[in-house]
């Protein structure tokens, strides 16, 4: 199993806006813009060029208007994409996230991509336990290990039934960020690469768990690189490696992200591969997710 893949799913929006139904438990929507859905549509199709400019797949496919799904240009929350063929589709804490599990999304990539079974976990709704996808787990696809923060939106049951059908450890620990709320999902906080791992560990108040996190991670022989709090608070933990179609690797991440980053960091994550970003302030600031959350990666068999 390959850490990374060059096949990408990103849902361009039709009406983006601040979801008050998330901001109740994301502390990273500041803003709502009156014309947010216009410039975040500049900042989406700007984002795809440049990855599309280094030669990886981007699978783009528009929202629909009705139903309203303010937030379906994070894609990466409701369902993931395995090299078994499956796919999985995960329960979601805002109603209105809920529908986001569009047919037409699956029917479009199904013309290009093979998929067998679907694992539908999002019955859990009925019980109000939620898990969003590679947004509550970070994976290390290779080493099979599911990096998890608890909250609201990421449930340990939920976390452990996902891991038991797919053969995926689970690492859960609390995260919170400088104010002491907790984190909402683990991908603004960790970023798991090839052969490194991007981490804030000063988000992880247990040192118990701190220690089994950080030493989880250096039993993959991956290199440590921390991010402080305030970088964090910049989406600098929300990044994505990818490939291209020749299996060159990239680091992804929004500008804002890219420009919280030291010169240290920045030469640390050059020695292993590139960086790509761009600038998504809108969707940073009404949607309160960043690069990361708008990339859904597509391990699917491609059909011959």
């Amino acid at each position: 199993m390959s850490q990374t893949t060059s096949h990408l799913l990103m849902i361009r929006p039709v009406q983006f806006a601040y979801n008050t139904q998330t901001a109740v438990n994301n502390a990273f929507q500041s803003t709502q813009d009156s014309n947010a859905q216009e410039l975040a549509l500049k900042e989406f199709d700007d984002f795809v060029i440049r990855l599309r400019e280094q030669g990886i797949d981007v699978t783009v496919i528009p929202d629909t208007a009705a139903p309203h799904t303010p937030d379906s240009i994070f894609p990466n929350n409701w369902i993931s994409f395995h090299d078994t063929g499956n796919i999985v589709l995960y329960p979601m804490y805002a109603a209105n996230r809920r529908l986001e599990r569009k047919p037409h999304v699956i029917e479009t990539l199904q013309q290009k991509f093979t998929i067998t079974e679907p694992i539908d976990l999002s019955e859990y709704e009925n019980r109000n336990l939620f898990l969003e996808g590679t947004g509550s787990m970070v994976l290390d696809r290779e080493q099979a290990i599911a990096y998890a923060c608890l909250s609201q939106r990421t449930d340990r049951e939920v976390l452990d039934t996902f891991c038991q059908r797919l053969g995926y450890t689970p690492i859960a620990f609390t995260a919170t960020d400088g104010n002491g709320f907790p984190i909402y999902h683990t991908n603004v906080m960790m970023c798991v690469a090839d052969r490194y791992v991007v981490i804030c560990l000063d988000s992880i108040p247990d040192i118990t768990e701190r220690k089994i996190v950080e030493g989880t991670i250096r039993k993959t022989g991956k290199e440590i690189i921390t991010i402080t709090l305030d970088q964090m608070n910049h989406f600098a933990g929300n990044m994505l490696q990818v490939n291209n179609a020749k299996g060159e690797k990239f680091l992804v991440m929004s500008s804002q992200a890219y420009e919280s980053l030291t010169a240290d960091q920045v030469t640390r994550i050059k020695a292993y591969n590139p960086i790509i970003h761009s600038s998504l302030d809108t969707i940073e600031r009404n949607g309160g997710g960043s690069a990361r959350c708008m990339m859904a990666e597509v391990f699917l068999p491609v059909k011959k």
